[in-house]
């Protein structure tokens, strides 16, 4: 793939003028005798030095302001968007770092955090996926092991997860399976019902999403677990070396650990080390060499600890 352009526009440098004065004369008249034909002149009176002939100015700066660039008005950007190529549209903004910035700072209205085809898109207690009954309009599974029927994703997550997993397994860490990938709406309705069942509501929504709003729904993220002989539980994965390796890098790959700990306050849910979220690679770089801990934070949002209603 060639490499797009960044569509920022190099910053004009200030025009500075200074004039500069070539040389201050001075003149001092001493006193003067001169006899000219015999007639004596009398000294002339000493004479003040008059004012230096070219004086300093002051710089004139001429100031070129900078206009301000709409990224959504570049044909780059606007192309990448109608191929529904997000990493080429990422890039075209200049990086994700770039991308993260204009969306951030309300720059970029052709960016939908709520558009459930993007993998930019944001789901959250206070961000419903619209529709709620949302489904992708394709799915693939993975050859990875699993402990349950739901190991289909994006086609592009299933390419980066396996991506992911042979890494892992290349770099000594173990190797990875999946519990869960996509859950349908309906399929996400008996998931938190029967959280409620064993919980309270109270409790379920603190580990379980309810219908319409669940990452799974998107196809964007998955459950992993821990696997040598037999696979654990996904529970258990924030303890194991999988684990362990998977929150150091899966940025690599495109993925963060999208509920970690300390941020319940403003994901809304406890702690899930296991739970990965696919942005693409560019946006994972960006997530991760920011420092950043939340989608929230990451793109300028409020936090999300509760449902409006």
């Amino acid at each position: 793939m060639s490499a797009v352009q960044p569509r920022h526009a190099a910053r004009e440098s200030l025009a500075v003028r200074i004039a500069v004065p070539f040389g201050v004369l001075f003149t001092a008249l001493a006193s003067l005798s001169t006899i000219l034909g015999g007639i004596e002149i009398e000294p002339a009176a000493a004479q003040q030095p008059p004012a230096p002939a070219a004086v300093l100015r002051l710089p004139a700066v001429d100031v070129l302001a900078a206009e301000a660039v709409d990224p959504c008005a570049d044909k780059v950007v606007i192309a990448a968007l109608a191929a529904d190529d997000d990493d080429a549209a990422v890039r075209a903004f200049g990086g994700g770092a770039e991308f993260r910035a204009d969306v951030a700072a309300g720059s970029a209205p052709c960016v939908s955090l709520d558009d459930p085809n993007r993998i930019w898109v944001v789901v959250n207690k206070q961000r419903p996926l619209q529709p709620e009954g949302f489904a992708p309009a394709s799915l693939s599974g993975t050859d990875l092991r699993a402990t349950s029927l739901s190991n289909e994703m994006l086609p592009e997550v299933t390419v980066a997860l396996e991506r992911m997993a042979a890494a892992s397994a290349a770099e000594g860490a173990g190797t990875l399976g999946i519990n869960n990938g996509y859950r349908s709406y309906d399929v996400q309705t008996r998931t938190y019902e029967s959280h409620v069942i064993a919980r309270g509501q109270p409790g379920a929504d603190a580990v379980s999403a309810r219908p319409g709003y669940s990452e799974h729904q998107s196809g964007l993220a998955f459950d992993l677990i821990a696997c040598t002989v037999e696979c654990g539980m996904h529970e258990e994965f924030g303890g194991t070396s999988q684990g362990e390796w998977v929150a150091a890098n899966a940025w690599r790959f495109g993925f963060i650990v999208r509920y970690v700990q300390g941020e319940t306050g403003t994901t809304g849910y406890l702690p899930e080390p296991w739970h990965i979220r696919y942005i693409g690679p560019e946006l994972a770089a960006a997530y991760h060499h920011g420092g950043f801990r939340t989608l929230e934070e990451f793109f300028g949002l409020p936090a999300a600890p509760d449902y409006a209603h």
